[in-house]
């Protein structure tokens, strides 16, 4: 097995990367057809929900990515600014798009979920807002990294930016604990969960898909991004 510094060669790693993506694209496509498939036609209504419980099998995992896609952002950044690995700011910048589309996802989900169960759309409680916050970040890292990018920065502004938007990865998880919100205290964890299995079983199979499909992204996206430095290079070399 390659180790980290081993795969800081980009060949090393796009080497690795061309197979895997595909492998990571069809095999989450698969788990979340099962995990869908599941939601909508298998389980029964919640006793006070009714159907509108199915939407949590795209929430849940889209709230989880967005959340997930950050601490990625924010370790990329700190092996960036530590040991300085080459692939470390692109991981970060390849990860920021897909990381806010499934922030994106958990927000619109989320409304959607909300209307019927709530009575509104939206609520300015300590959950929803700074999920929305963190979607703000997204937005603020990738228009940093451009702009970092186009005047030939070095990547350390937006790698401590990564590292400073994961506050708000505690205040997200613990925001239910911490204040009375309208969203509803924390339903899964490692060890118990307060929703019945025939409810619940399609939601591993859709998050585990929408996590492999969300890995086939950033591999893709790393890829095209070392091929567009790759070809700048050379238009460099040819101008020169």
């Amino acid at each position: 097995m390659p180790s980290l510094h081993a795969l800081a060669n980009p060949a090393r790693f796009l080497k690795l990367a061309r197979p895997l993506t595909p492998i990571l694209f069809w095999a989450g496509l698969v788990l979340l057809a099962i995990g869908l498939w599941g939601a909508l036609f298998r389980i029964p209504p919640d006793y006070l929900q009714g159907e509108t419980v199915r939407i949590m099998h795209i929430h849940v995992p889209t709230a989880t990515l967005g959340m997930g896609g950050w601490s990625g952002i924010a370790l990329c950044s700190i092996v960036y600014l530590v040991w300085r690995h080459p692939l470390a700011m692109v991981a970060a910048r390849a990860i920021a798009l897909p990381g806010a589309v499934f922030c994106g996802l958990c927000l619109v989900t989320g409304s959607i979920w909300g209307r019927p169960t709530w009575g509104t759309w939206w609520q300015w409680d300590g959950r929803l807002t700074s999920m929305l916050l963190l979607f703000f970040v997204y937005l603020g890292f990738m228009a940093l990294t451009h702009a970092d990018a186009e005047r030939g920065g070095d990547g350390r502004i937006p790698a401590i930016y990564g590292v400073a938007g994961s506050v708000l990865l505690p205040i997200i998880r613990y925001s239910v604990v911490w204040w009375n919100t309208l969203h509803q205290g924390q339903s899964i964890s490692l060890t118990q969960s307060t929703i019945d299995n025939s409810i619940l079983w399609p939601l591993p199979f859709s998050l585990l898909g929408f996590s492999l499909l969300f890995g086939a992204v950033v591999l893709m996206r790393m890829r095209a991004l070392l091929a567009t430095a790759k070809a700048e290079a050379r238009m460099r070399r040819m101008a020169a």
